[in-house]
């Protein structure tokens, strides 16, 4: 008898898993229809007070949750939020030139910076030093202030700077940069210690997008980046 008795629960129960439906305790008739309905010759028919067992087992079974009601679920998910942090600012940007004379010896340290840009690397400076005596003897001056009308090297202006500079090599130039126009020959292919001219403005060449001049009033004798658009190169010839 008890054996058809755990049959008929474990097949109540297994319905009820598998068809996902909500299960209601079998009594009387329907409890008896249930145990009866195998072609079983070794069931027994459960007497009233084992199907009132199997109600009270088969109430404690825990009720399954339909479909229609899981779609009424609400899940709250918190929202996160991320503040990510300010970018690095850039590093600033200022470069060394260090000037050497033609003997070796050192004419200063400079870090110098224009609204061109910084000047440029050592390399470049000692290839126009050793390239040009014009320039190694330019770049003595280095850090000289910017004198209006200066033409020593106690302070120079732009063409006080390069009538200086040629003067040590017995050539007179003009002290008005507007007079440089008519001075020398006019070169397409600069070479080192070449006279860059501009409007309002003269420098020495010192190699590719590289010159050495008396800028301006608060400015010292620098190598520097070309900034000139379309100059005029002169050459005086030696």
């Amino acid at each position: 008898m008890k054996y058809g008795y755990m049959r008929a629960r474990t097949r109540a129960v297994a319905a009820a898993a598998g068809a996902a439906l909500v299960v209601v305790p079998l009594t009387g008739a329907a409890a008896a229809a249930l145990v009866t309905t195998e072609d079983d010759s070794n069931v027994t028919v459960l007497g009233s007070a084992q199907r009132a067992d199997y109600a009270s087992d088969v109430a404690e079974i825990p009720a399954v949750t339909s479909t229609e009601e899981s779609d009424a679920f609400e899940i709250d998910t918190p929202s996160v939020d991320v503040e990510l942090p300010p970018p690095p600012e850039p590093a600033p940007v200022a470069t060394t030139a260090r000037a050497a004379t033609s003997s070796g010896t050192s004419a200063g340290t400079t870090t110098t910076s224009s609204s061109s840009g910084s000047t440029s690397s050592s390399a470049a400076v000692t290839a126009a030093i050793s390239g040009s005596a014009i320039i190694a003897e330019a770049a003595k001056y280095v850090g000289t202030p910017y004198v209006s009308g200066g033409s020593s090297p106690s302070g120079f202006d732009c063409s006080g700077f390069v009538s200086y500079v040629y003067a040590q090599f017995g050539v007179s130039l003009p002290r008005s940069s507007s007079a440089y126009w008519g001075v020398g020959v006019t070169v397409s292919s600069p070479q080192p210690g070449d006279i860059i001219v501009s409007s309002g403005h003269v420098a020495l060449y010192a190699g590719p997008n590289l010159q050495i001049d008396a800028p301006r009033p608060g400015k010292t004798v620098q190598f520097r980046p070309i900034w000139q658009s379309n100059p005029t190169y002169k050459r005086i010839a030696g």
